[in-house]
């Protein structure tokens, strides 16, 4: 970790760590219009996992402009907030990280930190149609998906457009016991809030009025619901690639493709027309390689269970056998 800056600075004292696709967006933006609570604008500053850099080629890509490359920035993201203000961030990926824990800690040893954990097959889905729509993953079958761990621990079979290639060992995102250990060795128990994604669903009122308590700040005003990220499909891998390395490449050709669509045909820059080429409903449900995922990470869900003294293979069906 860099030395503090000099002057004086507002370092977060919450952080919403984690997982991916378990409405961390959601929670972010209820949060954030909270009075007594600031959050960073931009969500998932990702500057304290030093080991979610992208990959070289990437480094400079339009994509990864705005995000903290040193302390300085990364604290400047804080600057406006007010005396008397609960400060938060929220990176889901800090959860994966081998390397936040220990920089949150070392930054704020006083923070507090929040994890929401979702039933693996399901959230494995949802990771990889969301890494298909960013451009991180090119292979549609999740199944074949998983099958080349192996391959891309070693540094083959991976995407050419994929900027963070690390994530994309699906199995390292579900070893949740592991990575809550990882924030107890840096953090006692009181300063840990372990949501269930399952609750968020059935109340978000009520798990957000959770989440104000834990940041002994007023849990008692309106709270304005916010729905989560839909997933979604991608309808070609190759478009969707193409349109990522138009949208995130910094090439003369890339810069200069993004100003005559936008100039030539704006309707097309737009958000709303862009879901629209490149995506469509998710697909049909795999029962089978879902049975397979659950059969393969029940002794997680075992594990968890017994780490947060919760009953989550009867909540996620997990002690049931076809």
């Amino acid at each position: 970790m860099q030395a503090l800056p000099a002057q004086d600075t507002r370092a977060p004292d919450f952080f919403i760590v984690g997982s991916p696709k378990t409405g961390t967006t959601a929670l972010h933006r209820m949060l954030s219009v909270h009075p007594q609570i600031f959050m960073s604008r931009l969500k998932e500053p990702r500057f304290l996992a030093s080991d979610l850099l992208p990959r070289p080629q990437h480094a400079n890509a339009p994509r990864e402009e705005g995000y903290p490359r040193t302390l300085a920035d990364y604290l400047a993201l804080f600057a406006d907030a007010q005396a008397g203000q609960r400060v938060g961030e929220a990176t889901p990926t800090y959860l994966w990280s081998r390397t936040a824990a220990g920089a949150i800690a070392e930054l704020s040893p006083s923070a507090r930190i929040i994890a929401i954990l979702r039933e693996p097959s399901s959230f494995l889905r949802s990771l990889h149609l969301s890494f298909l729509k960013g451009g991180n993953e090119s292979e549609k079958d999740l199944r074949k998906a998983i099958s080349l761990e192996t391959e891309r621990r070693a540094g083959r079979q991976i995407p050419r457009g994929s900027h963070r290639p690390q994530l994309l060992l699906y199995s390292d995102h579900v070893r949740y016991v592991e990575q809550l250990q990882r924030y107890l060795a840096c953090f006692p128990p009181e300063q840990m809030l372990v949501l269930i994604y399952d609750d968020f669903l059935a109340d978000n009122r009520a798990t957000v009025r959770r989440v104000l308590r834990f940041l002994e700040v007023d849990d008692t005003g309106p709270i304005k619901i916010r729905k989560a990220n839909p997933t979604v499909g991608v309808r070609s891998t190759g478009l969707q690639s193409a349109a990522s390395s138009l949208i995130a490449g910094n090439s003369r050709l890339a810069r200069a493709t993004r100003t005559t669509i936008k100039s030539v045909i704006p309707q097309l820059a737009s958000a709303g027309a862009h879901r629209r080429i490149l995506f469509r409903e998710p697909p049909a449900l795999d029962e089978r390689l879902m049975l397979e995922l659950r059969e393969r990470f029940q002794p997680e869900v075992v594990a968890l269970s017994k780490h947060l003294d919760r009953d989550l293979v009867s909540l996620w069906g997990y002690g049931e056998r076809g």
